[in-house]
This record gives structure tokens, C-alpha cells and sequence, in this order.
């Protein structure tokens, strides 16, 4: 008996009996456990079909959508091609990776003129930030992978981008309304806009800061309010940026605000920053992995943040987020392809490195959920490890 649902006008047949041109619409098991990212997709070859049958025993098809084989785009799933193991719909990262190219464009040249005595381009920002929401709507998993794994090493260039994505990403999973997470995103992109006033760049000093420097260096809050405001934004733009530094125990500055008192989307911003800031190496701290940064925040950064913003933030972005590279208990290297919404701890890992850390010749993904070892038991994550661990790259898959 069919484990498929009767919809209307759709057809339920064996997944061997697929031809290319039909149209999949849905299929016997979940999305999230299959590597196809579109829910929904045309068959293009026979290779498909046995991709499919591979996964799946029956398939629902769409007649009226069946089309000619010729100029049908390729279904968006994991693929292989002359670098391995392609993670991403090609479409969606050729055109997401060209916005945030933009996006690094239009952030470079707004605080570039800013650091000549400039005023504030809010418009040219707004421009480039828009994409990357629309694109983190899509496929929020997609852009937190390519924002994690693309930065170029110019700190208040790169955070700003990320901050722009990770506030999007954690806006999208609390379901805030587009409007709102386009003024969130662009908030958070614009945090730091106020230190290209400062004398003083704390991103290059090898060392800590002073408690003096550390003065001059949280006037950038107010220094970043007068640019906003005097550029005309959106309310909700102006208070990310004036309240990013509060924390909801009321530890934060410059006004000491605390709990509910603080805007929610400055709430939100100020968690992202700080993530991004704890996951990124600079010259006097290396870069925390993502799952060492989320378990500080949430032991103890619990007090600072609002614990229930936390945790929808792990809930949003995985405790082992999909870009991570980790190591598992068999010793195997790899990196997450995707989340198990209900097993946090349990993503689905490409292999890229066997027990003994060489290059395997096949790269396979294992749902650590679902998957076993040969010799019994379970697999699980051992670690999150920097990219670069032993060779593994992620954008050599991602990009």
C-alpha cells in the first residue's frame, strides 16, 4: 500500500518506473533525508531515476507539469562533477554567491567613504542587503554555509556581511515578517559603522585592549546612532544600532538597559554579533568552532542574552551548522551537509577523510541518525574542527 498522500491530479508510481521530463512532486520518506535541496524537481536522465529509486520506492509525479527533456534546469540536489561532490543547487549558489560579492562590494565602498569623512550610503547598503535576505528566505541553511565558509580577512568588512545573514537567519526561523527582517538585517550589517570614526582600530591590535582603549572603543556605539540617524532610516535600523550593545541582565552599555526594555531586534542583532565575533580569528585571539561558541553563549553568555534567543538560535543554525567540518567517533573526517531538525546532534556528514584521516575515493553522505556502523553501535560527532583541519576545505565542496 502507498505510503503517499492522494493528492489531486498527482500520480503515485515506483520510483524505477520515473522518466526523464516528469515532474516529482512528492515522495515516500522526507525531504531532509534524501539529498535533493528542491522539494519538487524535473527528472532529467535515466542517472536521476536511479538517484531517486536509490532513496525512494514511490514517487508522486505531476502530469501536467511533464516537459520536454531539453532546456529542463537541473534538479537541486547534491551532485558530482570534476571537484567531487557538489552541495549546493548550482543556481542558487552561482546567484546567492554573486549578491554577497555584491554586498562585500557595497560594504567596502559605504564605510570606505565614511573613513574619508563621508557620509552614510544607506540606500547603496539597502540595496545589497535585500538579496541576501530574499536568498536566506530560500535557503537559510544554503547562506549560512556560504557566508560561513567565504570570508576574505578584513574583520569589520566580513563581520558586517555576516551579521547581515546571521540576523536573517535566526529572524526567518523566529517567523518575523519580511519588513522587519529587512530592517533587522540591515541593523546588523551597520553595527559597526560608528568605528570607522574611532582613531583607534582595535581589530588590528595583536594584544587585548586597554581598559582605556576599550573607553574609546564603545563610543562607537554613539558614534554609528549619528551616522544612521543622520541618514534617515527606519526607526527600527536606528535602535539595532544604538541598542546592540545591551544585554538583557543589563550588563551591556551604553545605557544599561535590560531584559524586555531592550528592542527585540537589537536583541537579536547583539547576539549574532557576538557569535560572529567569537567564531572569527583575529590577530590577539583565534576563532572559537561554532559548537564551541554556542555552548558559551549558552553556559555562559546565558545571563547576558536572553536564554529563550539562544536557543532558537542554536534551533536556527544547528549545533554542528552545515559548513562545519567534524570528526566523528570512528575517527572519520567530514563535513555537515544538512540538519536533523529533531536530533540537534545528529546532522548528515559527508565523509571526506576516512578512519586514518586520507582522502577517500568516494565521498558519501551518512545521516548520523539513521546510519550505523559496520561493526554495529552508532556514529556520532566527536568534534567540530577548524576548516583546514587536515586538509578539508569546505569551500573546495561549498563554492
Amino acid at each position: 500500500m502507498s505510503t503517499l498522500p492522494a493528492d489531486d491530479g498527482l500520480l503515485v508510481i515506483p520510483a524505477r518506473a520515473l522518466k526523464p521530463g516528469m515532474y516529482v512532486a512528492a515522495i515516500d520518506r522526507p525531504w531532509s533525508e534524501t539529498p535533493f535541496a528542491l522539494q519538487g524537481f524535473h527528472v532529467q536522465s535515466a542517472e536521476d531515476v536511479e538517484l531517486i529509486s536509490r532513496y525512494c520506492n514511490e514517487v508522486s509525479i505531476d502530469p501536467a507539469r511533464r516537459v520536454a527533456v531539453a532546456g529542463v534546469p537541473q534538479p537541486r540536489r547534491a551532485r558530482r562533477n570534476e571537484g567531487g561532490l557538489e552541495l549546493l543547487p548550482a543556481e542558487f549558489a552561482a546567484e546567492a554567491n554573486a549578491d554577497l560579492d555584491s554586498a562585500d562590494r557595497a560594504i567596502r565602498k559605504v564605510f570606505g567613504q565614511l573613513k574619508r569623512g563621508g557620509g552614510l550610503e544607506v540606500s547603496a547598503l539597502q540595496s545589497a542587503v535585500d538579496p541576501l535576505v530574499k536568498h536566506v528566505l530560500q535557503d537559510s541553511n544554503a547562506m549560512a554555509a556560504l557566508v560561513r565558509i567565504r570570508r576574505h580577512g578584513d574583520y569589520l568588512y566580513d563581520h558586517s556581511l555576516c551579521n547581515a545573514v546571521w540576523s536573517a537567519v535566526l529572524g526567518r526561523h523566529l517567523g518575523l515578517p519580511p519588513d522587519d527582517l529587512g530592517c533587522l538585517a540591515l541593523g546588523a550589517s551597520l553595527v559597526d559603522v560608528g568605528m570607522t570614526r574611532l582613531e583607534v582600530n582595535p581589530v588590528a591590535k595583536p594584544a587585548a585592549l586597554s581598559a582605556g582603549e576599550m573607553a574609546a572603543v564603545r563610543r562607537h556605539v554613539a558614534l554609528g546612532a549619528d551616522l544612521v540617524r543622520a541618514a534617515g532610516v527606519d526607526r527600527r535600523v536606528l535602535e539595532v544600532v544604538q541598542n546592540h550593545h545591551e544585554r538583557f541582565d543589563g550588563s551591556g552599555y551604553p545605557q544599561r538597559l535590560s531584559g524586555h526594555d531592550i528592542p527585540v531586534l537589537a536583541r537579536i542583532a547583539g547576539l549574532v554579533d557576538t557569535y560572529d565575533a567569537m567564531i572569527t580569528p583575529r590577530p590577539h585571539a583565534p576563532g572559537r568552532t561554532s559548537f564551541e561558541a554556542v555552548q558559551e553563549l549558552w553556559d555562559g553568555g546565558a545571563a547576558h542574552f536572553q536564554r529563550e534567543l539562544v536557543e532558537q538560535f542554536i534551533q536556527a543554525i544547528g549545533l554542528f551548522p552545515t559548513g562545519a567540518v567534524v570528526e566523528l567517533n570512528t575517527g572519520e573526517v567530514g563535513i555537515v551537509v544538512a540538519q536533523n531538525e529533531s536530533r540537534r546532534l545528529k546532522p548528515s556528514v559527508m565523509l571526506v577523510l576516512d578512519c586514518n584521516k586520507r582522502r577517500r575515493a568516494d565521498l558519501r553522505v551518512v545521516d548520523l541518525a539513521t546510519e550505523e556502523p559496520a561493526d554495529g553501535g552508532e556514529l556520532w560527532v566527536r568534534s567540530e574542527l577548524q576548516p583546514g583541519s587536515h586538509g578539508v576545505h569546505p569551500d573546495e565542496f561549498f563554492l
